[in-house]
C-alpha cells in the first residue's frame, strides 16, 4: 500500500513498498522562516501524522489477517503432504475433521489421487496432489512474505510517525522561543496568533 504522504516529488525517497520518508526536521529555518508560517508547518505535519497512522492501522489489520491465515495454509499442506505418502491399496486412514468451530466427526480416508481445496468465495476446486502441494507451497511462501513485509512496513511506520513528532516539538519549541526573543526586545509582550500545540 504506497498512500502518498508528503504529496510531494514522484522522486521522493520511499521504502520498497513506495511508502514515503517523514522528512527530517535538523534545522527549523529550513522550513519555517517567521512565526507567521508556523502554523501552516505544524498542520502539515500532523496531517502527515495522520495518514501515517492511517497506514499503521492497514497494515497492522492486514498483519493480522496473514496471522491467522498461514497456520491453516500450512496445516492444509501438511495434510496434502501426508496424503501423498498413502498408496494405492492402503488401509483407509481414520481421521476427525472439523465441521465447525464446536463440531466434529471421524472418517475413514481411503488413498487418494487428488484433493478439493477451498480457494475463497465459496469455491472449491479438486486439484491432483502434486499440483495442490505445489499450489498451498507458493501460496505459503506468498504469505509469509507478506507478513515479513508488513511487519517492516510497521516498523518504518513507526519510526516516521516518531520522527514527525520530534520535528513537530521542534517547530513548536523554535516558535516559543522566537516568542520570548521578541518579547524581551520589545520590552512587553508580543500580539499575535498562537500556535497550534504540537499535540493537537
Amino acid at each position: 500500500m504506497a498512500t502518498s504522504v508528503t504529496g510531494g516529488s514522484k522522486d521522493a525517497p520511499t521504502n520498497p513498498r513506495g511508502i514515503p520518508y517523514a522528512p527530517f526536521v535538523d534545522k527549523v529555518e529550513d522550513y519555517v522562516t517567521s512565526r507567521t508560517e508556523v502554523e501552516a508547518t505544524l498542520k502539515s505535519f500532523q496531517e502527515m501524522i495522520s495518514k501515517y497512522q492511517f497506514m499503521e492501522v492497514n497494515t497492522q489489520r492486514r498483519a493480522a489477517g496473514l496471522k491467522d491465515k498461514i497456520p491453516d495454509i500450512q496445516k492444509t499442506l501438511d495434510t496434502v503432504r501426508f496424503l501423498k505418502t498413502r498408496k494405492p491399496g492402503s488401509e483407509p486412514t481414520e481421521t476427525t475433521f472439523e465441521l465447525n468451530d464446536t463440531l466434529f466427526a471421524k472418517a475413514l480416508v481411503p488413498p487418494t489421487e487428488e484433493v478439493y481445496l477451498w480457494l475463497g468465495a465459496n469455491v472449491m476446486l479438486a486439484y491432483p496432489i502434486p499440483e495442490a502441494e505445489q499450489l498451498l507451497d507458493a501460496k505459503l511462501s506468498t504469505a509469509k512474505l507478506s507478513l515479513t513485509n508488513c511487519e517492516e512496513d510497521l516498523d518504518f511506520l513507526r519510526e516516521q510517525i516518531t520522527t514527525l513528532e520530534v520535528a513537530t516539538a521542534r517547530v513548536y519549541n523554535w516558535d516559543v522561543a522566537q516568542r520570548r526573543k521578541e518579547r524581551a526586545e520589545h520590552g512587553g509582550s508580543i500580539t499575535g496568533g498562537k500556535p497550534a500545540s504540537p499535540n493537537g
